[in-house]
């Protein structure tokens, strides 16, 4: 194995789970209609910046009208008060500890905007953990495209072959191996690690990850 040059990090899901979060919004935004939010809906969510347009065009379809921008903001503003409430996920704070004990650099590679992002950081009190951040708004392709973590590579001056991709989504996934990164994957709350397989290893916590070393090509799903 060959020690990481730098930990890769996604926000929504890994470091924090949001994703929960915005779940629970749209099970209640449906639940007031009588309806439950569809898994093959949420699946195709998962790690989108633009999933919301996903479940209002569904919704909308199930309602046969269009969605008002009250019921919009109404579940945005839901999310957001569910996101705050949000903790750590198990294993964040060892880890940044670790990789700060053994000079290993850590990056946020995130879909979502800074704003969004960078609030949640402070909220956690870690973003004086992070030595870069880059988000959705600073590129033109986002996840599954590869474009974010060729950024964050580009700005720490760090080749792939160096450098440890964390994720939680078959989208992030996809953009870390596109971008030529080695990547570990942590399912979310809402997720299962079969869709993880791609990855190259998966792991139900980031307390497992015992090692700063960038895993040789040994996948495992355990169980959620």
């Amino acid at each position: 194995m060959t020690s990481a040059g730098a930990l890769l990090w996604d926000f929504d899901g890994l470091v924090c789970d949001t994703e929960r979060s915005a779940h629970r919004s749209w099970e209640t935004l449906y639940g007031r209609h009588g309806l439950d939010l569809p898994d093959t809906v949420w699946a195709v969510m998962t790690g989108r910046a633009s999933g919301e347009v996903h479940a209002i065009r569904d919704l909308s379809v199930r309602l046969g009208r269009d969605l008002t921008e009250r019921e919009r903001a109404e579940r945005r503003a839901d999310k957001a008060r569910l996101a705050n409430e949000e903790p750590l996920r198990p294993g964040v704070a060892a880890l940044l500890e670790r990789a700060a004990r053994h000079g290993v650099p850590c990056a946020i590679v995130s879909s979502s905007p800074a704003a969004w992002v960078l609030g949640h950081l402070e909220r956690l009190g870690v973003a004086d953990r992070f030595a870069l951040v880059v988000t959705g708004d600073q590129v033109e392709a986002r996840k599954p495209a590869p474009d974010l973590y060729l950024r964050a590579l580009e700005l720490l001056g760090r080749p792939a072959d160096t450098c440890l991709a964390l994720e939680d989504s078959p989208l992030g996934v996809a953009a870390a191996k596109s971008a030529g990164l080695a990547c570990v994957a942590v399912p979310n709350a809402m997720g299962t690690p079969a869709p993880l397989a791609a990855a190259d290893l998966v792991l139900d916590s980031l307390e497992h990850l015992e090692r700063l070393d960038i895993p040789v090509r040994t996948t495992k799903v355990t169980a959620a």
